[in-house]
């Protein structure tokens, strides 16, 4: 993680969301083996949400909205995530540059 990314997630004054599609993705990943956590998907996000994190639904806008994604990026999570950033008008933490391809505002 950047400095950048890091003072973004520290500063105070901003809220932190995760969106329900990474927790999807968290939960396919820990049940393949792939992402070890201390405890279940559901305890981990749960303690998030319990410290502030507020967990953005997918709805049916976010889901539709992907058709109007170029497609550049082969990943369904990754197109999901840059469609609802677009519809929510919220940035994304993270190191793909790809993102940055849809018009999505990236923290890194």
């Amino acid at each position: 993680m950047s400095s950048s990314s890091g003072r973004a997630l520290e500063a105070s004054d901003n809220e932190l969301i995760l969106s329900a599609a990474s927790v999807w993705e968290l939960g396919i990943k820990a049940g393949l083996g792939r992402l070890k956590l201390p405890g279940s998907v559901a305890a981990y996000v749960g303690e998030k949400v319990e410290q502030g994190l507020r967990v953005l639904s997918v709805d049916w806008t976010h889901a539709a909205a992907v058709e109007k994604l170029p497609s550049q990026h082969g990943d369904p999570f990754d197109r999901l995530l840059a469609a609802q950033s677009l519809a929510e008008k919220l940035p994304l933490v993270t190191g793909d540059r790809a993102f940055r391809r849809y018009g999505v505002q990236v923290i890194w």
